[in-house]
């Protein structure tokens, strides 16, 4: 899988260690995070073009996804989000990114780097990539309705009305 990774300076150590972790299992990784650390560079850039590339890649047919890191994955998530096509989700926990996967067909996972130790972040991305979309018929709906959302704003019916 092509995996594209980006960060800003509170990330960048992670973001280096998880890149060599990521080459070893035989991922192809991409790095658009800054190349040297910079306590006031900005995180958007950085995470937006990952998130162009994973979109990029999955249309182009080829297996992709996004890792961005921060200080807490907040401001990374939602940078990532702003890319049409991306479903990015915060990750805290073995059971946040197995279901960002499994229930939301997420192609990036958000890290909180100041959160975290190296092995817990190894071990959220590694269940992540694993985990497959479960295709069951309620979560690709949902899926759906976000997408035709953001293409083009339709929402279902407001059933109050």
């Amino acid at each position: 899988m092509r995996i594209h990774i980006a960060t800003d300076h509170a990330g960048l150590e992670f973001s280096t260690q998880l890149q060599e972790h990521l080459r070893a299992a035989g991922h192809d990784v991409t790095d658009h995070g800054p190349i040297a650390y910079d306590a006031l560079d900005d995180y958007p850039a950085f995470c937006i073009r990952a998130a162009q590339a994973v979109v990029a890649d999955q249309a182009a047919g080829i297996e992709a996804a996004g890792i961005v890191f921060g200080g807490s994955g907040n401001g990374e998530q939602i940078a990532a989000n702003k890319v049409q096509g991306i479903r990015a989700a915060l990750v805290w926990n073995l059971s946040t990114a197995e279901l960002a996967r499994e229930h939301n067909d997420a192609n990036v996972i958000s890290i909180g780097a100041r959160q975290h130790t190296y092995d817990e972040v190894t071990s959220f991305i590694d269940l992540f990539l694993a985990t497959p979309f479960s295709g069951e018929e309620r979560h690709v709906r949902r899926v759906g309705q976000i997408a035709d959302f953001e293409r083009d704003g339709s929402l279902l019916p407001d059933p109050r009305a």
